[in-house]
């Protein structure tokens, strides 16, 4: 145990609502669970268990943990977790793990989007330059039930190549960031929901909704009606169950335009189970 009495710092890679419930179990059980923002230098998934973790890497049951939360920063007002949070990014892979040996952190966990592909790539890396033990806390996908019309697509890109063969008014879920991909399509109307304003360049013929989750099963039915959608793109961003957007548009007989997942490192343990992740921190 150090001079100050904590045990490991435990840095979560975060954003997700795996990341806000994991800091808020890890606070829940005895966890230094200090406040404040730190700013950062730039930018900042299914399996039950965690068999594989090595023994002796996580810490004494009780041990008290230092948490620190890591934000991307791409939202104006994050929901903020439990414990310390910083926000920005590090400057790739090498300022990840001079980040890790400069505060001292004995365990990382990669609960990003499941579409952060770069950040957990970087994550992959900086564990393997600094020694420090990774897990992925990664929400499973969604799969299709019947009754649903799903149309695959690897990328934006492929979604916009494919949207306006299947309808002119398009309810697009994929997130501000990627609106450039479908700003070609001028004769496409799209409404986005999103809880800060896009930027340029946007499809020409688009209506905001700014909100912030999360949406009910009849929320979703009461948007996709009064906007009269016709098709539904969303990435597979997944989580416990299905999304109340889907529901919705298979009772509403709408075609769904899915982006699959991106590749995810190869060879690093993971779980869909906070309390799994927690288990590990505590226990080993």
């Amino acid at each position: 145990m150090s001079a100050d009495g904590v045990r490991a710092h435990v840095l979560i890679l975060g954003g997700t609502t795996e990341a806000r419930r994991l800091a808020g179990a890890l606070a829940a059980t005895g966890t230094e669970a200090g406040s404040g923002i730190r700013a950062g230098a730039g930018r900042g998934t299914a399996s039950g268990a965690v068999p594989d973790v090595a023994p002796g890497s996580g810490t004494a049951p009780h041990a008290p943990l230092r948490v620190t939360t890591s934000l991307a920063g791409r939202v104006s007002a994050p929901v903020l977790p439990p414990g310390e949070t910083r926000i920005g990014g590090f400057g790739g892979a090498a300022g990840l793990a001079a980040w890790i040996a400069a505060h001292r952190v004995t365990h990382l966990v990669d609960a990003t989007h499941p579409f952060a592909e770069r950040m957990s790539f970087n994550a992959a890396e900086a564990a393997a330059l600094s020694g420090v033990p990774l897990v992925a806390l990664r929400r499973p996908g969604w799969s299709p039930v019947p009754g649903d019309d799903w149309h695959f697509a690897d990328s934006l890109s492929g979604a916009a190549a494919v949207v306006a063969d299947l309808g002119s008014r398009v309810f697009l879920t994929t997130g501000r960031m990627g609106l450039h991909t479908f700003a070609h399509l001028a004769d496409t109307w799209f409404l986005v929901r999103s809880v800060d304003p896009p930027q340029a360049p946007v499809p020409p013929r688009l209506e905001v909704l700014l909100a912030r989750g999360p949406f009910g099963l009849d929320d979703e039915r009461e948007l996709l009606a009064r906007h009269r959608i016709d098709v539904l793109v969303t990435k597979d961003s997944g989580g416990s169950a299905t999304a109340p957007k889907l529901t919705a548009a298979r009772e509403a007989g709408i075609p769904v335009v899915v982006v699959r997942r991106p590749p995810v490192p190869q060879g690093v343990r993971e779980t869909s189970s906070v309390e799994a992740v927690r288990h590990w921190l505590l226990h080993g």
